[in-house]
């Protein structure tokens, strides 16, 4: 009975891991034309995590694995949301990496393999099972980047990655090592209720902090810690970019979650104070520095910098509006991401890299649809109304204001107008100037059918954001805070 009640909560996980393992063997039996079938089971596998989360929920907060691993609302919807852009990612990709030859089962099996450890980043209850999960999802990403072999830019970024990465993730291990020692406890819960009991080393503690908040902000490329951002957004192929910066960042908010909120809440004086300056940095030097890119790969890398110091600003302001909207602004921001890079892949063909501003100049002449659903996207990240990117910084300013940092609040609206130019200067170019080729812009019926949803949905969220930002203040509300 005992085992049953473990591995219930834990059923999404499982069923992906083994299907990752069987789609890997079977991947050896089919041969690169036969490629489909694998792309086909890996979206079903998706479809059947799905089916399991939402089976496998139960109403308030169940643990599972000696208090290790956690099944809440907030982690049932992120995994949800987290199946549903891996999935987007997959069908944006699927043309533009077959024309490169990397559309393998390798890649295939590695985003499963990132998926996992997302999902286990998303419902960790304990400072091992965080670890192991980002790991797992480090790692994935690490060879998906160096995946294209032929490119030395591409190998270097993997390069890059791989060592700051481990860097980071050596910062994570020393920051909790020293927590443990000043607590005697890995697991959330003990951690939280040695800090509150006062008997844990309060100068162990304070460094233990420093050490994990600097590998969180590693995680999220928040500066000063963003250096590998750029390159490995520019150095990647456009797919393993598109994976980056997008559904990691809803892994990335439960796991800074998880360990501020749930494990050091009662060090919320000290950590706040470290998360307002990342996050001012971060919005500073992401939005001024976008400016002078040329290459809009490296300028969507500056402006997630600037996006992750927004969502900082949310677990700034704390309570259910804080956290509820930071949640928020990762789930519009993923929606975002996956649009925009969507849009440079159907733009692409082979031998041709659609990855500078001036390739989408005259978008507009050549493909009138095409270059609206850019607007509207380029609009939701500049935070223009009434796109839903215009809501998610309402809602995280508002939470900013009530809890009492107006100067923070008119800090952020300054640096967001900052960062409207360069995204109204892509509207420019589509709208106001002459193309550089009028080569004919070839795509799958999925795939245009895909970026459409994602523009209009945008759109969509925009005018009606309400019931979006109600499930994740209740998520926050039920997951977070009655823990």
């Amino acid at each position: 009975m005992d085992l049953i009640a473990n591995l219930k909560p834990a059923g999404a996980e499982i069923f992906l891991l083994v299907m990752a393992c069987v789609i890997l063997i079977a991947d050896l039996l089919i041969r690169q034309s036969g490629r489909m079938v694998t792309y086909s089971l890996v979206l079903v596998s998706l479809l059947g995590c799905a089916l399991i989360t939402v089976g496998t929920h139960a109403h308030g907060v169940t643990y599972a694995f000696n208090n290790m691993f956690v099944d809440d609302l907030m982690s049932d919807v992120l995994k949800l949301l987290t199946y549903l852009a891996i999935g987007m990612m997959l069908v944006y990709s699927r043309q533009y990496l077959t024309l490169r030859g990397l559309f393998s089962g390798e890649f295939l099996v590695l985003a499963l393999f990132a998926t996992l450890g997302m999902m286990v980043m998303i419902s960790a209850n304990h400072f091992l099972t965080l670890y192991l999960g980002l790991e797992l999802l480090s790692l994935s990403l690490y060879a998906m980047v160096a995946l294209y072999r032929d490119s030395a830019i591409a190998t270097e970024a993997a390069m890059k990655y791989f060592i700051l990465g481990a860097l980071a993730s050596g910062l994570l291990l020393y920051g909790m090592s020293m927590l443990y020692g000043a607590t005697g406890s890995l697991q959330l819960a003990a951690v939280s209720g040695a800090i509150l009991s006062g008997s844990a080393n309060q100068t162990l503690l304070v460094f233990g902090l420093v050490f994990v908040v600097s590998g969180l902000a590693f995680k999220l490329g928040a500066v000063p810690f963003h250096m590998w951002v750029p390159d490995v957004y520019h150095g990647a192929p456009t797919a393993m970019t598109m994976l980056i910066g997008s559904a990691p960042k809803l892994a990335a908010f439960a796991f800074v979650s998880r360990i501020l909120v749930e494990g050091l809440q009662p060090l919320v004086q000290h950590w706040s104070g470290m998360l307002v300056m990342l996050a001012i940095a971060s919005m500073a030097i992401g939005n001024i520095t976008a400016i002078a890119q040329v290459n809009i790969k490296r300028m969507l890398a500056y402006s997630t910098i600037a996006h992750m110091g927004f969502m900082l600003l949310g677990m700034v302001s704390g309570g259910i509006e804080g956290y509820g909207s930071a949640m928020f602004y990762a789930v519009i921001y993923v929606l975002m991401s996956l649009g925009a890079f969507g849009m440079i892949m159907l733009l692409s063909r082979e031998g041709f890299e659609a990855d500078t501003i001036n390739d989408f100049k005259g978008l507009s002449q050549r493909s009138p649809w095409l270059a609206f659903l850019m607007l509207l996207l380029m609009f939701s990240m500049a935070g223009v109304p009434p796109t839903v990117g215009f809501y998610a910084k309402f809602s995280v300013l508002n939470a900013v204001v009530q809890a009492g940092h107006v100067w923070l609040a008119v800090t952020a609206v300054l640096f967001s107008l900052v960062g409207a130019f360069y995204y109204l200067r892509i509207v420019k170019l589509m709208y106001f100037d002459a193309p550089e080729s009028r080569a004919p812009i070839i795509f799958g019926q999925d795939t245009v059918l895909l970026i459409s949803v994602n523009g209009l949905g945008v759109l969509l969220l925009g005018l009606l954001p309400g019931g979006l930002m109600s499930v994740c203040a209740v998520s926050v509300q039920q997951s977070l805070l009655l823990h």
